[in-house]
């Protein structure tokens, strides 16, 4: 297997990382959300921020790396139209899932709180959820424009 077959298979697990993590965080929060009951929700939110931080971030330093290796490699240009608005949609995703992992911790704390003085969950709580909801929806059809992007290549003349 060449160097460039092994950057595109990590390129590829990383994106599946990132897609798959996300959607699999996405789902477990919505239905843990959806029982209003602070423990369930301490308990999920504690297991998303663990994984957001082991495979989210570790993929998100990842794909820039093995992506610009990848063009290095093969010889595309990084003006290329394609490229430059798959890396757009990258940092438009990153601006989205930033926010989206403090508030997930913070929606972790909050709930732990109201289970451990057997409350219920604060106001506060349901304002960021909607909030973290509402970050989920750019930052998932960005994702797919790049998916698209890096499958299709494209001719897009920007420059």
């Amino acid at each position: 297997m060449s160097v460039e077959d092994l950057l595109r298979l990590a390129h590829v697990l990383g994106a599946t990382v990132l897609f798959g993590t996300g959607a699999g965080i996405a789902f477990f929060m919505v239905m843990a959300h959806r029982t209003h009951d602070p423990k369930t929700i301490a308990h999920v939110a504690g297991t998303v921020v663990v994984a957001d931080t082991v495979f989210t971030a570790t993929a998100v330093v990842l794909q820039p790396i093995t992506g610009l290796w990848l063009a290095h490699l093969i010889g595309w240009p990084l003006s290329e139209g394609w490229i430059v608005l798959s890396l757009t949609l990258y940092v438009v995703t990153g601006l989205f899932w930033l926010p989206v992992v403090v508030i997930q911790i913070r929606l972790r704390d909050l709930a732990r709180r109201a289970a451990r003085d057997a409350r219920p969950l604060p106001a506060e709580y349901f304002r960021l959820y909607w909030i973290w909801f509402a970050f989920g929806f750019p930052a998932f059809f960005a994702v797919i424009g790049i998916f698209w992007l890096m499958l299709a290549k494209p001719s897009i003349e920007l420059f």
